[in-house]
């Protein structure tokens, strides 16, 4: 079954530069060199629902340690680094496509978002950020009296 998707020229964008970054990130599928330093970026799922936003990005074999969010100028932003594990030094490698290295992902935060109440749980290497809505930007229902 196809489902219908609004238009959000956001994520056309963010599609596009994901697509590029890939392109240009340097290829170690030649296994004739390790990926270390190697930039790349976590791929991130952000849903809306009436009372707050839910960012949700997949980190796996990165440490809690080594995950840091901060949130400045309303942007909030997802770092850390995901270290290569030990056992595969002294191998020779054949093949290398994860990536390791540094990461960050940046977000503007709408204007209905609640910076102060931030929420993070980080939980088998999926990371979870909740940023609740403002009170007054939540729906509400109004009684209709009738006279």
């Amino acid at each position: 079954m196809n489902a219908v998707m609004r238009w959000n020229p956001i994520r056309e964008i963010e599609s596009l530069q994901n697509r590029v970054f890939n392109a240009l990130a340097p290829s170690t599928s030649n296994g004739t060199s390790e990926s270390e330093g190697q930039p790349w970026a976590p791929l991130v799922d952000i849903v809306e629902d009436a009372s707050e936003y839910i960012i949700t990005t997949e980190l796996p074999q990165v440490p809690k340690e080594d995950v840091k969010i901060t949130l400045e100028n309303g942007r909030l932003t997802v770092s850390g680094e995901r270290k290569p594990s030990e056992e595969k030094k002294g191998r020779k490698i054949h093949r290398l496509e994860r990536p390791y290295g540094a990461f960050f992902r940046t977000f503007a935060l709408p204007n209905d978002a609640e910076p102060t109440k931030v929420n993070a749980v980080f939980r088998e290497g999926v990371l979870q950020i909740t940023v609740p809505k403002h009170e007054k930007a939540l729906p509400r229902q109004i009684e209709v009296k009738v006279d």
